[in-house]
């Protein structure tokens, strides 16, 4: 099994694209397989190498690190032997129209209620005409001739039996007159050149799909197998437009976990639920393009919110030490990471336990913490502190619940919510404890 990823330099890449490198990173591996990165960037205006080294800065924060790497910049001399194939086949041809001569033909295609499709007349031109052509110094762009004979079909992994009407379509310019190459001819190419067996993506290339699987039988080459994914919309269509910003460079920024991303976008648009993974080993596990449906996938910001806090919660303190306070212990961090939306949030509650003050509590709770510094200060500070506290005020004073709890935890936390006190206690320490009490009437 070997994939590819094949994004184009021309901007960081966004939900859509991780969502495809991801799916075709998945299938690799749990096949054993091989992840292969194309950069497509023959369009040289456009690329620009600041977002050749985001693509692979993204690819590895998220754990996507290829197998392999191309550029298809550096390859087009594999392009111009298989254009020449083509064209010593009868199935590339050379032609001259300007686009504004195109699109006139167009229109009268369709005033006369014609579909838009080229009329192929560049085919009929002789060696005379390319000669005069030239004499002019007009260069030639070149299309892909399709075979309208028969539909094409094939069996898609995600849509299953799959058809394209080649008659509906223009032949495909592949190359330019500036020289330029455009993206069916080449990736064909590098399909073929680096063993791809599998091409995962957006069902938008389901039209491409079916040129692509002419231009592979011409090469005389055996296709990889296809699986074109649902396209992700917004939350709601508001955000459809607005979904291609939402990308890795924002998630890393929000502190957003990429066993988070990948857990998310693994699973939108299939039978599995979205569940929280410590890894991606968990995700390899049972992958099956089969589960996924044609049905549209919504891409929700705050669904991947919700389930990066999840995952926070997962996270043991080996895997986040790195970025935890310095002095941060073992300890805290499992006290804390349940009530954690970031691993970022852990800095608010150290410097809480660290030396942090604690908060004022109601006037009229102010007896029963002064109390409660009273009955800490006479007890062993060993085993379950907080409980054996909190059971010796409860008979004491027969308070309870929350009227027991929530003055305690606000005098000692300066919160009103947070991580269970039993844990926390310990961790504020008994001299540290008894002068927040004190300070909290």
């Amino acid at each position: 099994m070997i994939t590819r990823f094949a994004p184009s330099p021309t901007g960081r890449i966004h939900a859509g694209n991780v969502r495809t490198a991801l799916v075709n990173w998945l299938a690799a591996r749990s096949a054993g397989g091989r992840f292969v990165l194309r950069i497509d960037d023959t369009d040289a205006a456009r690329s620009e190498a600041r977002f050749v080294d985001a693509i692979h800065d993204d690819l590895d924060w998220l754990g996507l690190t290829p197998d392999v790497t191309v550029r298809q910049s550096e390859r087009f001399a594999l392009y111009e032997a298989a254009l020449a194939a083509l064209a010593a086949q009868g199935r590339a041809y050379r032609a001259y129209e300007t686009a504004t001569e195109l699109e006139l033909k167009r229109k009268v295609q369709a005033a006369a209620g014609k579909p838009p499709v080229y009329d192929r007349a560049a085919l009929a031109l002789t060696d005379a005409d390319h000669a005069r052509f030239a004499e002019a110094g007009v260069a030639p762009h070149w299309r892909f001739r399709l075979d309208t004979d028969a539909p094409i079909v094939w069996d898609d992994a995600v849509r299953g039996g799959s058809r394209v009407d080649p008659a509906s379509l223009s032949d495909p310019v592949v190359r330019r007159a500036d020289g330029t190459w455009l993206y069916m001819l080449p990736s064909v190419v590098d399909d073929i050149d680096l063993g791809i067996t599998l091409i995962a993506r957006g069902e938008d290339h389901v039209t491409n799909s079916g040129v692509q699987l002419q231009m592979f039988a011409a090469l005389g080459a055996e296709p990889p197998r296809l699986a074109h994914l649902a396209l992700l919309t917004g939350a709601d269509a508001a955000l459809s437009k607005r979904l291609g910003s939402e990308g890795v460079d924002q998630w890393r920024a929000q502190g957003i976990e990429p066993q988070a991303v990948a857990a998310l976008l693994a699973r939108l648009g299939s039978s599995q639920a979205v569940e929280p993974v410590a890894g991606l080993g968990a995700l390899v596990a049972g992958f099956d393009l089969g589960h996924f449906g044609r049905a549209t996938a919504r891409f929700d910001p705050h669904e991947l919110a919700l389930l990066n806090a999840r995952t926070v919660h997962l996270l043991p303190f080996d895997a986040v030490r790195a970025r935890l306070p310095a002095g941060m212990t073992a300890a805290a961090w499992e006290a804390v990471r349940g009530n954690l939306a970031t691993v970022a949030d852990a800095a608010d509650w150290w410097t809480i336990l660290s030396g942090g003050a604690g908060g004022t509590v109601a006037a009229e709770d102010g007896a029963f913490v002064a109390q409660a510094g009273e009955v800490l200060a006479a007890l062993l500070w060993e085993g379950d502190v907080w409980h054996g506290w909190t059971g010796a005020l409860k008979a004491a004073t027969g308070r309870k619940g929350r009227a027991l709890f929530q003055p305690l935890r606000l005098a000692l936390t300066g919160r009103d919510h947070g991580p269970e006190m039993a844990a926390l206690l310990p961790l504020i320490g008994r001299e540290a404890a008894l002068a927040r009490l004190a300070a909290a009437t």
